[in-house]
């Protein structure tokens, strides 16, 4: 008699080979209470404070009602309105900062989440509770990721050079207006400085505050000159680092913002026959990425929507850039067996914890895999023919009903 036992289903492969047992119960709260969550909750509080702020803004006089108004001075409770824009300009920081993983955008995001649901407890508006409850939410989803954001700010020297350069230019001009006021028109406060040399630095100029001795113009003319100069080349180092991620991702190459929001991901180890049915089982279970060297077969999985890493699938520091520390599992699906022995020797070097599924293409290679660190073995040729005798064998019961029992 045939073997009645059933093929078991993709959905019952796919949990045998990745799902843990005491990592169940958390799945769904961890796709929720992420990282990924918090810098699209971070995100959103940001365009919310600046949708509240200009709301303000364009109501004229703020009439605030709120429990902390009275704490407040009258001045301070009128600057509340461009406080709350300026606040979204710095929480839109703080998030790009988040979706990097840099612990100085965590603190930055401790700091100004609070300072966020403090404005709705000032305005006392009814538009800004939605502001006041998302705040709240956000804050102890990022302090709860606080390990996820780890990264440090790493800036070049040219980067660094530049922000300190411009940051000295306005020091400068704003004291050297101060001191000079009485040879100006217009300046008469270190607010009135610090306007006058923002407004000369980006040539806007609108008149309202002049030099009128000589002393007083080279100094303008000082500022103008070291200020545009400084302010390009601060432009210029934090724009090339975009255009180059830009350009990168149009390649089929994932960009470091990318790759540091994977979390209990599943990462395939090169491109083979078998890596498109693959594909096909994964990414409706789980966030994928394949880390191939091969240009034009990332740039082809790019325009269906899958993620990859072009890098070498053998090297350590490749699979550490696809996040495999945070990975659910890993997969080695190559045509060259030993290509994939060298794959799973750099995956269980880099997370020794990782669950290694590794492609057997000789049979005989298979306890080799097992040897050096795979975790579950699969030889497609002895997979494929148990399934064609099984198929056989059902084909020819099913031609043959009067078969004696």
């Amino acid at each position: 008699m045939a073997d009645d036992t059933s093929e078991p289903s993709p959905d019952a492969a796919l949990r045998e080979l990745f799902d843990h047992g005491d990592r169940v119960p958390l799945v769904y709260w961890q796709a929720f209470s992420g990282a990924k969550t918090a810098v699209l909750l971070a995100g959103a509080v940001a365009a919310l404070a600046f949708v509240t702020g200009l709301s303000h803004l364009s109501a004229g006089a703020l009439e605030a009602d709120g429990p902390l108004a009275p704490l407040l001075r009258s001045g301070v409770v009128d600057a509340v309105p461009i406080a709350g824009v300026l606040l979204a300009f710095l929480l839109a920081v703080v998030a790009a900062g988040l979706q990097r993983r840099l612990k100085l955008a965590w603190y930055g995001a401790v700091a100004l989440l609070p300072v966020a649901a403090t404005l709705p407890l000032v305005t006392a508006d009814a538009t800004d509770v939605l502001l006041f409850g998302l705040s709240l939410l956000t804050l102890p989803l990022v302090v709860r990721n606080r390990e996820r954001f780890d990264r440090p700010l790493e800036l070049g020297p040219f980067q660094a050079a530049a922000i300190v350069s411009f940051v000295a230019v306005q020091v400068y001009g704003t004291v050297g207006a101060f001191v000079l006021r009485e040879q100006y028109t217009g300046i008469e406060t270190w607010t009135d400085a610090f306007y006058y040399i923002i407004v000369t630095g980006t040539t806007v100029g609108y008149g309202d505050a002049t030099p009128t001795t000589q002393l007083s113009k080279l100094f303008t003319l000082s500022v103008l000159v070291i200020g545009t100069a400084a302010f390009g080349a601060v432009f210029g180092s934090l724009l090339v680092p975009a255009l180059e991620d830009r350009i990168t991702s149009a390649f089929g190459d994932m960009n470091a913002s990318q790759l540091s929001l994977l979390e209990d991901h599943v990462v395939v180890l090169g491109y083979g026959g078998l890596t498109e049915p693959l594909l096909d089982d994964l990414t409706a279970d789980a966030d994928v990425v394949v880390v191939t060297d091969d240009t034009e077969t990332a740039s082809r999985l790019r325009d269906r929507d899958v993620s990859v890493l072009t890098a070498d699938p053998t090297d350590e520091a490749s699979l550490l850039d696809a996040r495999i520390d945070t990975a659910r599992g890993v997969v080695v699906a190559t045509d060259d067996d030993a290509r994939n022995t060298l794959a799973v020797l750099a995956a269980r070097q880099a997370n020794p914890d990782v669950r290694v599924v590794a492609a057997a293409n000789d049979p005989g290679n298979a306890d080799k895999l097992r040897g050096i660190g795979a975790d579950t073995v699969v030889s497609p040729a002895v997979v494929g023919g148990r399934l064609l005798g099984r198929s056989v064998l059902e084909e020819a019961e099913e031609d043959d009903p009067d078969e004696t029992e």
